[in-house]
């Protein structure tokens, strides 16, 4: 990942809510030099197409303004952009064209350094300059700010205490607790000042505020002059959606761990689908909290000091636990027992634990194996009922890859349909005499390790391919799991060979329309790929956020009652949610077939 986003990204839990809208979402920008262009700097593998996009111009109109650019750019190359259609990518819509402040990078300067500086949020410091990233954050390159939004009032009044009145517009992003803490007030004063705060915080809200002159003056305000205000738009309150993400992503801490670089792509996904969901729209209320990882203090503090905003929100999400690593289960069970308390919906995003088993609230998206192996069962033994099925022991020796409670739950499944099977064991001196020997010539043949270890397919595969491409008459199929999908580097083109069936609980295929088309709006967005790992968290965050928003939108706040009528496509993360028990939560069931035919081909089926 690259640094400045995660610093970007990071910097945007300090200020944890904003809002989205359906409507206004057009900006007006402002340039130093002239109000109708932008000056862009290339990025390596960036396209005129791709900047067109960005800038939502036309093609045509950086080829007029840029001579020779239509024969090709380079990274570092100037092109002068037209401004009159360009629409800010930004959670905060401005229409003050002189809502920014032109700020020239000095040596050492980040851009979480310049949020403190202006008082803005990074992602609204990013948003407001396209194409800004790493590469491009360097010394003596003018960016815009978008200004803070103190206002002082037009009638000052200051008292023998030594106190000022002043009136502050609440931007979108902004909570009661950090207003007080920013102009070191208690709530119980704001409250005060307020009576209409009763009510809660809402963006475009202007209310008054006593300030101490000469001690603790506002800190990261640009002084002495009065700033503008940044005016928010209009929000549809009426059909507003509001989702928590609760996030193990410890911002304040520089050691990067799996778990934060993942639920940091999380995020990333799930910005992207309210981006789309926004542009279908819908009226979205995010707000983002760091939970810290593996910390309950923060995890309690949090849900403690922000209770009153999770429990008004249709959905929280986050939260993450795996003992085998030596993550607490106690972080989701905290989270999971507040949902229940305030009676909010709760998805578990990633981790694998029992909270849905008695509590109501809760969605468990990723859900254990063991739940689903009868599910499983039940697809394969519908998908090879007229198979000369053969079950293959490799005498593998590691626990991990033993699958024998699945094999066992099979084995059950195809006896109570009254589908034969048969049994080998792998013998590396004879074993292609012995599998020819039990293979049928008038029915294909389905062959299933009951290991899923890469090294019992490695054992195994080339003598496996050599009877199929020798041997067509025995028509082969391989069975396997969810894992083989890791294996494509060294077994794709065995799979193909062969035939392979696999069954997984998710599956991206990076060939599909949609998902390379997410692909590229990452990249745009962040500058950097999706972690190329078996399962890609930024598609696991763009799917929930897709699918439980929509949920909402269509059913409202019991849309549990109404899952069944969900017809959600997802790009990896498939949903289809079955109750446990009346007292208990939803696990996801779904599963999917995935098929690697031998036209090199691969079919994703979800088996519902």
């Amino acid at each position: 990942m690259k640094r400045i986003t995660q610093l970007v990204l990071l910097g945007a839990f300090h200020l944890v809510a904003f809002t989205i809208d359906a409507q206004n979402n057009r900006a007006t920008t402002n340039n130093a030099q002239n109000s109708d262009i932008f000056y862009h700097t290339v990025e390596s593998g960036q396209t005129v197409y791709s900047i067109a996009k960005m800038y939502d111009v036309m093609v045509l109109d950086i080829y007029k303004l840029n001579a020779g650019s239509e024969n090709g750019i380079k990274a570092g190359e100037r092109l002068i952009i037209p401004q009159r259609q360009y629409a800010v990518k930004s959670i905060l819509n401005v229409q003050n064209d002189d809502a920014y402040i032109i700020h020239t990078i000095k040596a050492n300067e980040t851009i979480i350094g310049l949020s403190r500086l202006y008082n803005v949020s990074p992602d609204n410091i990013l948003m407001a300059n396209p194409g800004l990233s790493q590469a491009t954050f360097t010394i003596g390159r003018k960016i815009r700010v978008p200004k803070s939004v103190i206002q002082q009032s037009s009638s000052e009044v200051v008292d023998n205490n030594g106190t000022k009145e002043v009136y502050y517009t609440v931007p979108s992003g902004d909570t009661i607790y950090g207003i007080c803490k920013r102009f070191k007030t208690t709530e119980a004063e704001l409250l005060r000042m307020n009576p209409e705060l009763a009510g809660g915080l809402r963006a475009g809200m202007t209310i008054r505020i006593i300030l101490r002159i000469g001690e603790n003056e506002l800190p990261n305000i640009v002084k002495p002059t009065p700033l503008p205000v940044l005016t928010v738009p209009a929000i549809n309150r009426e059909n507003m959606i509001r989702v928590a993400l609760l996030l193990p992503v410890d911002a304040d801490n520089l050691q990067w761990t799996d778990v934060r670089k993942n639920f940091i792509e999380y995020y990333e996904g799930f910005l992207l689908a309210v981006d789309t969901l926004r542009k279908q729209g819908y009226s979205i209320e995010l707000f983002t909290e760091d939970i810290g990882e593996n910390n309950l203090t923060k995890t309690r503090r949090v849900l403690q000091e922000k209770a009153g905003d999770l429990s008004k929100a249709h959905l929280i999400i986050g939260g993450y636990s795996n003992e085998n690593e030596g993550y607490s289960t106690e972080q989701i069970k905290l989270i999971a027992d507040f949902a229940r308390q305030k009676e909010v919906k709760y998805v578990i995003p990633t981790s694998r634990n029992d909270e849905a088993l008695n509590n109501a609230f809760v969605f468990q998206v990723n859900t254990p194996p063991a739940f689903l192996y009868e599910k499983v069962a039940f697809a394969g033994a519908n998908l090879f009922a007229k198979h000369n099925i053969i079950f293959l022991d490799t005498k593998e020796t590691e626990d991990k890859d033993d699958q024998s409670d699945f094999i066992k739950i099979f084995k059950q499944e195809l006896k109570d349909r009254n589908i034969s099977y048969k049994e080998a064991v792998y013998d590396a001196a004879n074993f292609e005499t012995a599998i020819t020997s039990i293979l049928s010539t008038s029915k294909p043949n389905m062959i299933m390790p009951v290991s899923q270890s890469l090294y019992a397919l490695l054992k195994t595969k080339t003598i496996l391919r050599m009877i199929a491409e020798t041997k067509p008459e025995y028509n082969l199929t391989l069975f396997g799991y969810p894992i083989w999908q890791t294996y494509s580097k060294d077994c794709l083109e065995d799979f193909h060979a062969l035939n392979t069936y696999t069954f997984s609980y998710s599956y991206a295929d990076n060939f599909h329309p949609g998902v390379k088309a997410f692909n590229e709006k990452f990249k745009n967005w962040y500058s950097k790929s999706p972690m190329p790992y078996f399962t890609k968290f930024a598609l696991v965050g763009y799917d929930t956020g897709m699918y439980f928003i929509n949920a909402i939108q269509q059913f409202g706040s019991n849309f549990e009652e109404k899952l069944s009528e969900m017809n959600q496509k997802s790009l990896q993360t498939g949903f289809n949610f079955d109750r446990v028990s009346d007292s208990g939560g939803y696990l996801n069931k779904n599963i999917y077939i995935i098929h690697y035919d031998k036209e090199f081909t691969i079919t994703r089926t979800e088996f519902r």
